[in-house]
C-alpha cells in the first residue's frame, strides 16, 4: 500500500483507522487502501491486537501499515476489562495525533471502544458496516449491543446494504448521515479471486479431498461456546461417518473454548482439523467447497460472490440479504444442521452463481468519496 503520488489537497484529512480482529483489517483495508491513494487524506491504522496471532498475516498480507499497536489482549481477559484497556490507550493516540475523524468497523469492542474514546474528545466517527440488526440485544453477545452503541455515537454510518440503511432511519438517525455503500469485504474478496493465489498448503488439503464432497467449517462466536458447538460438531461427525463420499475440514479458531470442542472429531475418518488459514487459502478452500458450515457474519457476505451453499450455525442473522439470495439457511439447532445436511446430500446441492447484496467490489472506493464530500473536499480530488 503506498501514499499518493498527487500533491495533497490543501491540509490533509487525518484520517484515524482503528481495528484489532481479523475481519476488522480484511473489512478496513480497502478502506484504508483508498485513503492513502486519495490526495485529501492522510491515515493513521491504529491496531488494539484484539485478536493476536491471527491479527498479523492478515495485515501483512494487505499491505497495512499500522501506526500504533496497542497490544492489549491478556490471558483470560474479561470483556470489561479488553474494553477498558483499549478506550485508555487509544485514547492516548486521540491526545497526541488529534485527527480529524475516527473510522470504526463493525461490532467489535475495539471498534466500540474506539469510537467512545473519539466521542468523549469530540472527534466525529465514520461507523463501516452500520446498521446490521438482530432485534435481539444479547444475540449475538456482545456484537448486537456494540453496534447498537457505535450507532448512537457515530456522525456517518456506512451501510452495506439499503435494509442496513432502513433499520438506522427507523432508530432516528438523520437520513443524510446514512450512506449505502456495499460492505468493504467483497472489494476483498474480488482481489483475492482475481489473484488466483493458492499456497502449498491449500493445495496439499485440495488433492487429500479431491472427490469428496467438502464441508468448510468454521465456528468461533461466543454463543456457540458450550453445548451448542459441541451439539453441531457431533452433528458433523455423525454425517461424514455415514457419508463415505464427504469430507468435513475445520480450519480451528485459536481460541481454548473452539480447540477444547474440536477435540472430538480428532481422528475422525475425512475430517481435516487444521489451523487458520491465510486469506487466500480460506477463500480458495470455501470456493471449492460443496458446502459451508458457519457462524460467522464475514462468511455470510462472502458466500454469494462464491455461489456455495451456506447453513448459517446461528439463531437468526443480521444479514437477511443472504438468505434472500436462496443460498443460506439458517440453522438454529444441531438437529437443523443435520436436516439441512441430510437433505442437501439427497438433493445433490451445488453451488449456484449468485449477485452479492453486500456490493459490487468498490465499497472502499465509496467510502471515501463520501467522507471526502462530508469534509468539503471537490470530487476530482476526492479519490
Amino acid at each position: 500500500m503506498h501514499a499518493a503520488s498527487t500533491p495533497p489537497y490543501q491540509k490533509q484529512i487525518r484520517a484515524a483507522v482503528a481495528f484489532g480482529t481479523r475481519p476488522e483489517v480484511i473489512k478496513l483495508a480497502p478502506v484504508i487502501s483508498a485513503l492513502a491513494e486519495s490526495p485529501a487524506f492522510r491515515p493513521l491504522v491504529v491496531s488494539s491486537g484484539q485478536h493476536t496471532d491471527l491479527l498479523a498475516p492478515f495485515v501483512a498480507r494487505f499491505g497495512v501499515h499500522v501506526d500504533y499497536e496497542l497490544k492489549v489482549m491478556e490471558p483470560g481477559q474479561h470483556l470489561n476489562r479488553l474494553f477498558a484497556r483499549v478506550l485508555t490507550e487509544f485514547d492516548a493516540v486521540l491526545a497526541k495525533e488529534s485527527p480529524d475523524v475516527v473510522i470504526v468497523q463493525g461490532d467489535t469492542t475495539t471498534a466500540t471502544a474506539a469510537a467512545l474514546a473519539a466521542f468523549q474528545r469530540r472527534i466525529p466517527v465514520a461507523h463501516v458496516e452500520a446498521g446490521l440488526r438482530t432485534d435481539d440485544p444479547v444475540n449475538p453477545f456482545p456484537e448486537e449491543m456494540n453496534r447498537r452503541l457505535v450507532s448512537r455515537l457515530a456522525r456517518w454510518h456506512f451501510a452495506a446494504t439499503q435494509r442496513h440503511a432502513d433499520n438506522l432511519l427507523a432508530e432516528g438517525v438523520p437520513p443524510e448521515s446514512v450512506i449505502v455503500t456495499g460492505n468493504p469485504v467483497v472489494d476483498a474478496l474480488h482481489g483475492m479471486l482475481a489473484r488466483q493465489e493458492r499456497s502449498p498448503k491449500l493445495s496439499q488439503l485440495l488433492n487429500a479431498t479431491a472427490g469428496l464432497k467438502r464441508v468448510t467449517v468454521t465456528t468461533h462466536r461466543r454463543e456457540s461456546f458450550g453445548e451448542r458447538i459441541g451439539a453441531n460438531l457431533r452433528a458433523l461427525r455423525r454425517f461424514v461417518e455415514r457419508h463415505p463420499d464427504t469430507a468435513v475440514i475445520f480450519p480451528m479458531h485459536p481460541n481454548p473454548a473452539v480447540r477444547a470442542a474440536a477435540a472430538m472429531l480428532g481422528g475422525v475418518e475425512r475430517v481435516w482439523l487444521i489451523d487458520p488459514l491465510d486469506y487466500p487459502d480460506f477463500i480458495g478452500l470455501l470456493s471449492e467447497s460443496w458446502v459451508i458450515a458457519s457462524d460467522s457474519g464475514g462468511v455470510q457476505e462472502e458466500a454469494p460472490s462464491l455461489g456455495v451453499p451456506l447453513l448459517i450455525l446461528r439463531e437468526n442473522t443480521e444479514r437477511p440479504e443472504v438468505l434472500d439470495t436462496g443460498l443460506a439457511k439458517l440453522c438454529p439447532t444441531a438437529d437443523d444442521l443435520a436436516l439441512m445436511l441430510d437433505e442437501m446430500y439427497r438433493t445433490d446441492a451445488t453451488a449456484k452463481p449468485t449477485d452479492n447484496p453486500f456490493g459490487d467490489g468498490h465499497a472502499g472506493e465509496k467510502i471515501v468519496a463520501a467522507l471526502a464530500a462530508a469534509f468539503g473536499v471537490p470530487a476530482e480530488v476526492a479519490v
